[in-house]
This record gives C-alpha cells, sequence and structure tokens, in this order.
C-alpha cells in the first residue's frame, strides 16, 4: 500500500530519481516526499537520515533506509516476486554492485569536479571523468545492449545519472564529454535508456535540470 513506502527525495537529485525509477518498474506504489532543497531540509529528512542529512531516503513501515544504491538493494531484496533490478547470479549480481560504484566514484565525482573549476584543473576533471566513460564504453559494448541485458537493470538505473544529467551539465557549464565520436556505444545506451516508457515518466526534462544547475550551482 502506498502508505507504507515513502521517498523522500528531491526532483532534480539523480539519486532520489534512481529510487522512484526502481519502485516504479517493481510496480510499488509509494508517497513522495519533495524536499526544499538547497535551501531548507525537512525535519523529517533530518530525523530519518541523521547522518548524512541528504536525500534519498526510504521509509517502508516506519523504518529509514538511506542512500540510493543501499536502497536499491533493499527494493530489490524485499520485491523479489516483481521485476529483477539485480542479477540472480551472484558472480553477475557482484559485478553490478562494482559497476554501480564505478558510476558514482568514477564519472559522477570527476564530472562534477569539472563543473566546479577552472582551468587546468577543469580540463584535469574532464580527462578523468572521459577515461572513466571509456571504460564504460568498452564495458557495454560487450553486450551492445543495456548493463542489464534486454532490460534495464541496476547498472542502468544507477547510469541514468550519465544519460540523463550530464548532457545537462555539459549545457550549462560548457564542456562536451560525451559524443557519438568518443562514445557511440554510450550515446546509444543513452538513446534507449531515457526513451524507456518509465524511466522517460521519472527523468525531469533537460531545460529544467539547466535552468536549476544556473540558478543554484554555485561553485
Amino acid at each position: 500500500m502506498a502508505e507504507q513506502v515513502q521517498v523522500f527525495g528531491f526532483w532534480e537529485s539523480p539519486f532520489s530519481r534512481r529510487v522512484e525509477l526502481a519502485l516504479k518498474l517493481k510496480g510499488v506504489e509509494y508517497q513522495y516526499f519533495e524536499e526544499d532543497l538547497p535551501h531548507n531540509k525537512s525535519d523529517l529528512l533530518l530525523k530519518y537520515n541523521p547522518i548524512h542529512k541528504k536525500v534519498p531516503v526510504l521509509l517502508h513501515h516506519g523504518k529509514p533506509i538511506a542512500e540510493s544504491l543501499v536502497i536499491l538493494e533493499y527494493i530489490d531484496d524485499i520485491w523479489k516476486e516483481s521485476y529483477p533490478i539485480l542479477p540472480h547470479h551472484p558472480h553477475q549480481r557482484a559485478l553490478a554492485r562494482f559497476w554501480a560504484k564505478f558510476i558514482d566514484d568514477k564519472v559522477v565525482v570527476a564530472v562534477v569536479k569539472a563543473a566546479g573549476s577552472r582551468g587546468e584543473d577543469r580540463e584535469k576533471a574532464i580527462k578523468e571523468a572521459r577515461e572513466a566513460l571509456e571504460t564504460l564504453e568498452k564495458e557495454i559494448e560487450k553486450s551492445n545492449k543495456l548493463f542489464g541485458g534486454d532490460d534495464i537493470g541496476f547498472v542502468d538505473i544507477v547510469g541514468t545519472v550519465i544519460a540523463g544529467w550530464i548532457p545537462a551539465i555539459e549545457e550549462c557549464f560548457g564542456f562536451q564529454l560525451l559524443t557519438t565520436d568518443n562514445f557511440p556505444n554510450l550515446i546509444k545506451w543513452s538513446d534507449q535508456v531515457v526513451n524507456h516508457s518509465i524511466v522517460n515518466q521519472i527523468l525531469p526534462p533537460k531545460t529544467e535540470i539547466v535552468a536549476f544547475m544556473k540558478a543554484n550551482w554555485k561553485f
């Protein structure tokens, strides 16, 4: 029931959008609480995530779970009978966890660093981001499909930050990372992801992300 599952999120956050996407794929009804970020964090958010004080937070039967990757695994464990997010085989599950963490630790960190820096520091961060994207390019080339195979899976859900947010960051901060010449497989994958019927419902429009970044991303 919707009242048993609540999500505390923020519309522009790729991390909270991941949680919503996983729930939608599973067919799980949930109640959504929009946080007023970056200005005001609600008392409930601070109560349910007192350590990091950030979105997303999943509340299930009154019990909070924080951190998007942790939440995604929890969702997959709880609602096992519907749409599988992680692979069944332990080795494939481990690989999915590896690549999801790679995206957050290598790609996201480098791209945000590039957005927030100038001159030589920006060039260095762009180089780091491209190197990480090259690694993903080679990985997705092996399947020539989605990271999850024929269907959206754990790595694809995490990777929506690449498909949905990197183009907005490129436009907002005036540098380019993803091109068809350099990353044809990632571009193809990105198009598949953003045009997926459920993903398309969840991801914010690029124009709105760009507008928010220009107004609020002050480095």
